[in-house]
């Protein structure tokens, strides 16, 4: 049984693990402090933060949550963003993923968004997948250029 459910701040230490795994770039202590920042109101960004509960209290996933002005193919100024969706490698195919992704969803509606949009790494074809099997519709890929001055 998989129950969904907002996060809590006893949940920093595996959304901490999560995010490490999802996001490797970033660090545990930068992801810790972002996080207890989001627990304290401080923070704009994510605005929602839900996490999925196997039947023995386990976390097994979570997605973070944001409204976007704008978003790739779609065309309110109001759109639900997941920003960051993962699910333990464990328990992948099982529909965790999909719970988390319908919770999001009906957060977003919530919110009085129409639409709801997603981005993946170009090379993500793991993630592309996902998405496409949870009805995403792919509308476009960018590459994104930097250079220090």
């Amino acid at each position: 049984m998989i129950v969904v459910r907002a996060a809590r701040p006893e949940d920093v230490e595996f959304l901490c693990e999560f995010r490490c795994a999802l996001w490797p770039d970033g660090s545990a202590d930068g992801y810790s402090c972002e996080l207890d920042a989001f627990f304290a109101g401080r923070s704009c960004e994510p605005l929602e933060v839900l996490v999925a509960e196997g039947g023995a209290g386990q976390l097994l996933g979570f997605v973070e949550l944001s409204i976007h002005r704008y978003a790739e193919g779609c065309t309110t100024d109001r759109v639900g963003y997941l920003e960051g969706w993962y699910v333990i490698p464990e328990v992948r195919g099982q529909g965790v993923g999909r719970a988390l992704v319908e919770a999001a969803e009906a957060w977003a509606r919530a919110q009085g968004c129409t639409e709801f949009a997603s981005d993946a790494a170009v090379d993500n074809d793991v993630s592309t997948a996902a998405h496409k099997a949870l009805g995403f519709d792919e509308v476009g890929l960018i590459r994104c250029f930097r250079k220090d001055l």
